[in-house]
């Protein structure tokens, strides 16, 4: 064999073996006394040191080793879905075991919280005793923990049953005071008063940009606020999610929605349905510009800021911790980052992003430990504490904003990667209020899918047309109008047809709208290419 090819081999094995001799000597999936297994949309950097830190936690605790199982199928709403199936899956296992009988009324009231049940169970329906039955059950999917994402995703699983009520809040009272962790600021519910979900960090919604990208569009003011994002000279250039897919993305989206009815709500005086309604119609025309504006609609939430660092994208929607995570990864030196975040003022309230433990956990008592650790003082500090500060990060700055008002005091302004930021003083400006938008937010999701995503060339194409012509009133009319799917539609004949039992009225109504809006989107670009 000839010395050449003998240097190609050896070169090959090196590259083969590579990956084997770094691999680290630990392995942290095998060989522990115990195990929890978590279902999470987090990110590998919250991942890796909240396994470090609860393996050292739990060790020095017990005197026992643990390995953490993460389960990733993807997003929130993914999850969500995989959920359902499981714990569908797994009730009509023990129902059937137990000699019941699996009929189409089982299946579809056992996780339904619409079904009610009297006090005395000899009354049941069929549909009765199956909703008894699970919320009674030990009916578990082989997962302890449901950790990350936003509150209205929780708050389902509690309404379906597939959460159980965590100790942490009877076991630790002190912590669950105003002072520490409140149950609820300016509208948002902190967790659930039975203990089913407990918020873990906090996370607000706004926008990422790329300094270098704004610079090459001529852009000398910087963004500000949502209204910023359907500026014409950002055509293309925005980045955006798929609401239907993506949690943080429909929540963000209500923000917008949310901030145009205060704002209408202060200026008027009123917060009757006509002043909801024009709130609602403005929030959406300044969602359907951005769209018109948008280089695309992922179904990855983080993919934004990504790629708004890359250039890729000038601007986008995202979540705090996604923009603020990203701007420290692109970060040089001491040199400012070339992606920037910001929340609009009085663009978004404080959220969570909660941790529960689920139904039939296998695992109850190191979940209920891990649980009790991501709230203690010493998890808190992995979220916003700086890599190597005592108590913080060893690999990761986290960027993530703790639950615990404790943590934004002076003494630990130090330590934190945002000490400037104190999110208990930003909420002051913005007060959630769900009974505006909770009952429908699946209903805008859905809307926007239909009017934005599904219709995005014939979108683009006619605001392209309205730009180039200087906006014409009659098309630009047009184009914005949002009758089919105005507050009271999107209430009811919307509400009723995605809330339907029947899959098909569902499509049929994503049908006719988005026939309805390609004909108006179509008529848009032929008003304005004649001035109109």
């Amino acid at each position: 064999m000839s010395p050449r090819i003998l240097l190609v081999l050896g070169a090959l094995a090196l590259v083969l073996a590579v990956p084997f001799l770094l691999k680290p000597r630990q392995n942290l999936l095998s060989g522990s006394d115990e195990t929890i297994v978590i279902i999470s949309p987090h990110n590998e950097a919250v991942r890796h040191e909240f396994t470090m830190a609860f393996i050292r936690h739990y060790q020095a605790k017990t005197g026992r080793s643990i390995r953490i199982d993460w389960r990733l199928p993807g997003g929130t709403s993914e999850i969500s879905r995989f959920l359902a199936g499981e714990y569908f899956a797994a009730f009509e296992y023990v129902w059937t075991s137990q000699g019941g009988s699996w009929t189409p009324e089982v299946a579809s009231s056992f996780d339904n919280p619409k079904v009610k049940m009297a006090d005395d169970s000899s009354r049941d329906t069929p549909a009765e005793a199956a909703r008894r039955f699970f919320l009674n059950s030990n009916t578990g999917i082989g997962i302890d923990l449901f950790f990350g994402g936003g509150a209205y995703d929780f708050e389902q699983q509690a309404k379906a049953g597939r959460l159980a009520s965590s100790d942490v809040i009877k076991n630790r009272p002190d912590w669950f005071k105003e002072d520490s962790i409140p149950q609820s600021v300016s509208g948002e519910l902190f967790y659930d008063p039975h203990a089913l979900w407990i918020g873990a960090c906090l996370s607000s919604f706004g926008i990422c940009y790329n300094v270098d990208s704004l610079e090459r569009l001529g852009v000398r003011e910087i963004p500000a606020s949502w209204a910023d994002l359907t500026d014409p000279v950002f055509y293309r250039q925005v980045a955006l999610a798929d609401p239907t897919k993506s949690g943080s993305a429909a929540k963000a989206f209500e923000m917008v929605i949310q901030q145009q009815m205060q704002e209408l709500v202060q200026s008027t005086g009123r917060s009757d349905d006509e002043t909801l309604a024009l709130g609602w119609k403005r929030g959406l025309e300044i969602i359907q510009s951005a769209s018109a504006n948008a280089r695309y609609f992922t179904d990855s939430a983080p993919k934004i800021p990504l790629d708004v660092s890359l250039g890729d994208a000038a601007i986008g929607m995202c979540i705090d911790f996604y923009g603020r995570f990203q701007s420290e990864a692109v970060k040089i030196g001491d040199s400012p980052s070339r992606l920037q975040y910001f929340t609009p003022v009085g663009g978004s309230s404080v959220g969570v992003d909660p941790i529960a433990l689920l139904r039939g956990a296998p695992h109850r008592a190191a979940a209920e430990e891990f649980i009790a650790f991501v709230l203690s003082l010493e998890g808190q500090k992995l979220w916003n504490f700086k890599v190597g500060a005592p108590g913080g990060p060893t690999k990761y700055a986290l960027r993530r904003l703790p639950i615990r008002k404790e943590l934004y005091s002076p003494e630990y302004a130090g330590l934190r990667s945002d000490p400037d930021v104190q999110p208990y003083e930003e909420a002051r400006l913005f007060t959630y209020t769900a009974a505006w938008t909770a009952p429908v937010f699946r209903v805008m999701a859905f809307i926007i899918r239909v009017i934005c995503l599904d219709l995005h060339h014939e979108q683009s194409e006619a605001w392209q047309a309205l730009v180039k012509a200087g906006f014409p009133p009659e098309a630009t009319k047009k184009f914005t109008d949002l009758e089919e799917v105005d507050y009271t539609a999107s209430k009811t004949t919307i509400k009723e047809a995605i809330s339907s039992k029947n899959r098909l009225d569902e499509v049929r109504l994503a049908q006719n709208l988005a026939e309805h809006f390609r004909q108006q989107y179509q008529e848009a670009t032929k008003l304005a290419g004649e001035g109109k």
